[in-house]
C-alpha cells in the first residue's frame, strides 16, 4: 500500500501538475489543476482512480486556473492553499490579463489550509506545511510513507521560487526551505511546480540559493 503519482505539465508554462492516489483504494487528488482540464480528465480515466478533491499549493494562475471549472465538473472540493494568497484568487482575471490566459474568475477554496494540517487521500496521509516566500500562504504536500513532497514554486532544481511578485519575501523563502523542508530527510523526492524532479539532499550540495554552508577546514 502506497502512494503513486503522475505529474502531467500544463499551460504553456509547463506547470507539473500531480495526480496523486492510493492503490488501495483508488481514491485520488489532483494537485495544483492550473490548466488543460480536458487532458486531466483523460489522464485520471486512463488510470482508473476517483478523484474525490483538488489540492492547490499556491494562488498563481498556472497552478489554480482550471481548478473552479474542474471542481465543477467533478464535483469535488478545493482544498488550499492558505488563506494568505486568498488575494492572489481574488486578483485571478488581472493575472489572467498579465500572463495572456483566458479569462480566469476569482474563486475561494472549499477549505484554507494551516501548516500542520493534514489531507487523506484514500488511507493515504499527506502532511501540510505552510511554506511562504514565493506567496505567503504556499503551501507544501509530505507524503512520509512514500518519501515525496509536492512543493510548488518553493523550490526547483538547481533553483527556488520567484520572490519579485507582490508579497514574496527572498529570506522568508530561503527560511521556509531550511526549517520546513530540509528536516524532512536527504532522501525525499521532491516535485517542483516546473521542471524536473530531484531530492532535497541533492539540492543541499548542489543548489547555489540554498546549499548548506560548507564547513572551513
Amino acid at each position: 500500500m502506497s502512494l503513486q503519482y503522475k505529474i502531467v505539465p500544463v499551460t504553456p508554462f509547463q506547470q507539473n501538475c500531480s495526480i496523486v492516489w492510493c492503490d488501495e483504494t483508488h481514491q485520488a487528488a489532483i494537485i495544483d489543476p492550473g490548466g488543460d482540464i480536458q487532458q486531466l480528465q483523460q489522464v485520471v480515466e486512463e488510470l482508473g482512480v476517483n478523484v474525490t478533491q483538488l489540492l492547490l499549493t499556491h494562488g498563481h494562475l498556472d497552478h489554480v486556473g482550471g481548478t473552479a471549472p474542474l471542481a465543477q465538473i467533478l464535483n469535488v472540493p478545493i482544498i488550499g492553499p492558505q488563506r494568505d494568497d486568498e488575494f492572489w484568487l481574488q486578483g485571478l482575471p488581472r493575472q489572467s490579463e498579465m500572463f495572456g490566459f483566458p479569462l480566469t474568475e476569482p474563486f475561494a477554496p472549499t477549505q484554507w489550509l494551516n501548516d500542520g494540517d493534514i489531507v487523506k487521500v484514500g488511507n493515504q496521509t499527506l502532511q501540510v506545511f505552510h511554506t511562504p516566500g514565493h506567496t505567503p500562504g504556499h503551501v507544501i504536500f509530505y507524503s512520509a510513507d512514500a518519501q515525496v513532497a509536492f512543493v510548488g514554486d518553493v523550490l526547483f532544481k538547481g533553483g527556488i521560487g520567484r520572490t519579485d511578485f507582490p508579497q514574496g519575501d527572498h529570506p522568508t523563502l530561503v527560511n521556509s526551505i531550511k526549517t520546513k523542508l530540509w528536516p524532512l530527510g536527504n532522501e525525499v523526492t521532491f516535485v517542483p511546480g516546473h521542471g524536473p524532479l530531484s531530492t532535497f539532499g541533492h539540492e543541499r550540495v548542489t543548489n547555489p540559493f540554498v546549499a548548506d554552508e560548507m564547513p572551513l577546514y
